[in-house]
């Protein structure tokens, strides 16, 4: 019911994946491995990386701050969802409802800018080898943490305050497993076209730029390394920047398609895949990530098999089986 003052309902009901209510419990089940995969894969990468002084270097600091913001945005979605699908927990307050929208996108936006800065440090590592400890110094690092910070709360703060001068005085019911910016918008009683173009000059000024950055920077990557006269060189800078394509693919490709299913998609694509695919790009990245690092970096995959090494040690008193 809205307040009669300001037309806020006190809350939303999530509705799920509608149409798919019986399969809940069923759809839980891959969601749910996939954000402990999450959990365990990235919560890993941050011990290994904190835990060993080799790694503090730009490339692996830079991973580390990838898979804290992973595990911020499946975890501010994912148990919300489970609790809808396990136990029918719909409600969600009004406040509740805008401060989701607000880390969604915040964690979004910071992640995208990790990833420039990812390729940034292969570029640079690759193509001004000589340069590269004299450019991404600690310092240098902190300032594009805090850049990277104060963007996404500059450009993402906005869509609160326009989802809040909205009046709701019909439906409260979202349908969606989450609350996003449009899905919420799209129950407002006045105009959104606001709320519309201002995610659109979001989208093209802060992730559409942050996209051409990337592909300007592999493109010179590719570039210098096929200059390279080692095939053995050639190999290993290669084998680097597969694991970044992979990584930036899974990020990007499925919160596109969200966002343009939300726009100009939504009278011809189906709800309910809308809504799994939403779903997926907040579950699939975060558990990809560390198995993708995880694999293609020797180091890190030492330093994680030494680590349970010796927890298992410390587990069985001495004796590992």
């Amino acid at each position: 019911m809205p307040n009669s003052t300001d037309y806020h309902p006190d809350y939303f009901l999530l509705e799920g994946i509608p149409g798919l209510e019986d399969s809940h419990l069923l759809i839980s089940i891959p969601f749910c491995i996939m954000y402990v995969l999450s959990l365990l894969g990235n919560t890993t990468l941050v011990l290994v990386i904190s835990a060993n002084e080799n790694l503090h270097q730009p490339m692996y600091i830079f991973l580390m701050m990838l898979a804290v913001s992973d595990v911020l945005l499946s975890s501010t979605t994912v148990p919300k969802t489970l609790s809808i699908f396990w136990f029918g927990n719909h409600e969600i307050s009004f406040i509740g409802c805008l401060t989701e929208v607000f880390f969604i996108h915040f964690i979004y936006c910071t992640e995208s800018a990790i990833l420039l800065s990812m390729a940034y440090d292969r570029y640079c590592a690759i193509c001004h080898p000589l340069m590269y400890t004299t450019t991404l110094t600690s310092s240098f690092i902190q300032k594009t943490a805090m850049v990277a910070l104060l963007r996404s709360f500059c450009i993402v703060t906005p869509f609160v305050f326009l989802l809040k001068r909205l009046p709701f005085q019909q439906s409260n019911v979202i349908g969606h497993t989450y609350c996003e910016h449009m899905s919420v918008a799209r129950l407002a009683t006045s105009s959104i076209m606001v709320n519309v173009v201002y995610g659109l000059v979001v989208a093209t000024c802060s992730i559409g730029v942050d996209i051409v950055l990337i592909i300007i920077s592999y493109a010179a990557i590719i570039l210098a390394v096929l200059r390279l006269s080692s095939s053995e060189a050639r190999f290993k800078a290669f084998n680097t920047c597969v694991c970044h394509t992979c990584v930036i693919v899974l990020f990007y490709i499925p919160a596109f398609f969200s966002f343009i299913a939300h726009r100009v998609g939504h009278k011809h694509i189906s709800q309910q895949f809308h809504i799994i695919f939403a779903n997926l790009y907040v579950l699939v990245p975060p558990m990809m990530n560390p198995i993708i690092y995880g694999v293609k970096t020797g180091e890190i995959r030492q330093r994680a098999s030494a680590m349970l090494w010796r927890l298992t040690s410390v587990v069985f008193g001495g004796k590992c089986f």
